[in-house]
């Protein structure tokens, strides 16, 4: 069974006008790690997650034309749709309040297991849409103090264990990138946004790396 999965991140004494250097920091290392280098999409909640949001914004994402689209004359490369991640959050925390949360979407790549197409399952690379938030203070009365100052939602932890699938060599090479990749990204959001503490969690409540050593032990 699947479960959700989150990376929450606090710092010391953080004023809320310190919270824009620290999105910046965490949306920028996604690029180095599996990840786009723009974000997709920027949404500003009031309040707590029941309130209609004050600011929706959706750049989009990179797309490379075909040949033998309109303009494929010209010299093919990608549209730079998306917004460089000190763009958006300097536009998403222009309205900078204590009861607001600031969420941002950036596309993130990993292994999945493909039943769809040819004659068996395969592997292939596919780009979800990550959610990565700042808290105000007084969002959701005080939701910083569990959920992270910055809190990263991943969505499914599902690559990182397929427990659908047969846990052949192939399978444990693949879930084995995505858990690196998911440990590097955890290290470098880290490090490059000053947090002093992180806590790697699942909306269950169940711990990725002991479901992780169940999963490898099916194998033995």
């Amino acid at each position: 069974m699947s479960d959700a999965l989150y990376l929450s991140l606090w710092y010391p004494n953080l004023r809320l006008e310190g919270l824009p250097d620290k999105l910046t920091a965490v949306l920028g290392e996604f690029a180095r790690f599996g990840g786009e280098a723009r974000v997709y999409a920027a949404t500003v909640w009031p309040v707590n997650w029941h309130e209609a949001p004050v600011l929706q914004r959706v750049w989009g994402r990179a797309v490379v034309p075909s040949n033998g689209e309109e303009g494929a004359g010209l010299e093919a490369g990608p549209v730079q749709l998306g917004a460089e991640p000190r763009v958006a959050v300097e536009e998403a925390l222009e309205l900078l309040h204590d009861d607001y949360a600031y969420e941002f979407q950036i596309g993130w790549s990993l292994w999945e297991l493909d039943e769809s197409t040819g004659p068996g399952p395969r592997w292939a690379k596919v780009t979800r849409l990550v959610r990565v938030t700042g808290y105000g203070p007084l969002f959701d009365e005080g939701a910083y103090e569990q959920d992270g100052h910055v809190r990263i939602d991943f969505g499914s932890d599902a690559p990182f264990l397929e427990e659908g699938a047969e846990l052949n060599s192939d399978a444990a090479r693949h879930m084995a990138e995505n858990v690196r990749q998911l440990v590097d990204l955890t290290n470098a959001v880290e490090k490059a946004s000053g947090a002093t503490a992180r806590l790697l969690w699942s909306e269950l409540g169940e711990s990725l790396a002991q479901r992780l050593a169940a999963r490898l032990s099916q194998g033995n």
